[in-house]
C-alpha cells in the first residue's frame, strides 16, 4: 500500500506535477462561470512554475539535504562491505538497446568503483529492482550494475545483486536479508547525498548500521543563491528536493525512521 501511495499521491504532489494540473484546472474554469477564480488558479500556477524553475528555491531545498552529512573519512579504515543503492542505471532503457544506461545519479557506480578498488577484500552489494507501478517490470536494475562493475574490473565473486527493492524501505529491509551483516562489521552505505538522511533513517530503523558515503551532489553551498538560466534545471532541483521531503515526512509519520531528518551521531 505505501508503494502505491508513493508512485500515486506522491507523484501527484510533487511541484510539477502540482503546478502544471493546477494551470490545466484554472484553464478549464475560463469557460465556466469561475472564470475568475480559474484566470487567479492559472496565473498563480504561472509565477510559481515560474519560482521553482528560475529562483535558488530548489537549491535552497536541496542543500541541507546535502549537508546533513559530511564526506566519509577514509582514516577511519577499510570497511567490510559497501551497499549501493539503485537509481543509477536505466533499468527499462537498459533492456531496450541492451546494456547498463545511466541515469542522472550514475556518480552511484562511479563511486562503487572506485572504492572497489581501493578496498579489494570488502564485499559489495547493489540494491535495485524495477519501481514500475504498472507495466512491465522484469528489467531489474541490480543485473544491469553488476555488468557494469564487472566491465570495469571488479571481480563476479565479490558482487551481490539484491533485484526486487522498489523504493528505499525495500532498499533497506531487502539489503540486510541479502548483506547479512557480522557483528563487528563496518559497511558503507552509497548513494546521492540529497537522498542520504532519508536512506540513513530507513537503514537504522531496519537495523543495519551503515556509515554515509554520500556522492552525487546536486548543490554548491556557495552558488546556493544564484538563479538558474535554464528553467528545466530549477524545475529538476525543485523536484528532486520536494520527492526527499515529502518522504522524509511520510516516513516519520507512517513510523518508518525515528527521526524526521535522521543524521550523523543520532541512533
Amino acid at each position: 500500500m505505501f508503494f502505491l501511495l508513493s508512485k500515486t499521491l506522491g507523484t501527484m504532489l510533487l511541484p510539477v506535477n502540482f503546478l502544471i494540473g493546477a494551470g490545466v484546472l484554472g484553464a478549464m474554469l475560463l469557460t465556466t462561470r469561475y472564470a475568475v477564480l480559474g484566470r487567479r488558479v492559472l496565473a498563480t500556477s504561472v509565477v510559481l512554475l515560474a519560482l521553482c524553475g528560475f529562483s535558488p528555491v530548489g537549491k535552497l531545498l536541496i542543500l541541507p539535504l546535502e549537508q546533513r552529512f559530511p564526506p566519509w573519512d577514509p582514516a577511519r579504515g577499510a570497511p567490510d562491505g559497501i551497499v549501493v543503492l539503485g537509481g543509477g542505471i536505466e533499468p527499462d532503457l537498459s533492456a531496450a538497446h541492451g546494456r547498463p544506461i545511466l541515469s542522472h545519479s550514475g556518480d552511484r557506480l562511479v563511486a562503487a568503483a572506485e572504492l572497489a578498488r581501493q578496498y579489494p577484500n570488502a564485499r559489495i552489494v547493489y540494491s535495485g529492482g524495477n519501481a514500475n507501478l504498472v507495466g512491465d517490470d522484469s528489467a531489474k536494475e541490480a543485473d544491469y550494475a553488476l555488468s557494469m562493475l564487472e566491465s570495469l574490473g571488479v571481480a563476479k565473486a565479490r558482487l551481490t545483486a539484491e533485484r526486487h527493492s522498489r523504493n528505499t524501505v525495500e532498499n533497506a529491509e531487502f539489503v540486510k536479508t541479502v548483506a547479512n551483516p557480522k557483528e563487528g562489521e563496518r559497511w558503507l552505505l552509497v548513494t546521492s547525498a540529497f537522498h542520504m538522511p532519508r536512506s540513513i533513517g530507513l537503514f537504522r530503523r531496519a537495523g543495519f548500521k551503515v556509515e554515509a558515503y554520500p556522492v552525487d551532489w546536486r548543490v554548491s553551498p556557495s552558488q546556493a543563491l544564484s538563479f538558474s538560466s535554464v528553467a528545466v534545471n530549477g524545475l529538476e532541483r525543485t523536484e528532486i528536493a520536494m520527492r526527499e521531503w515529502i518522504g522524509l515526512t511520510a516516513y516519520r509519520l507512517t513510523g518508518k525512521t525515528d527521526d524526521f531528518l535522521p543524521g550523523p551521531g543520532q541512533n
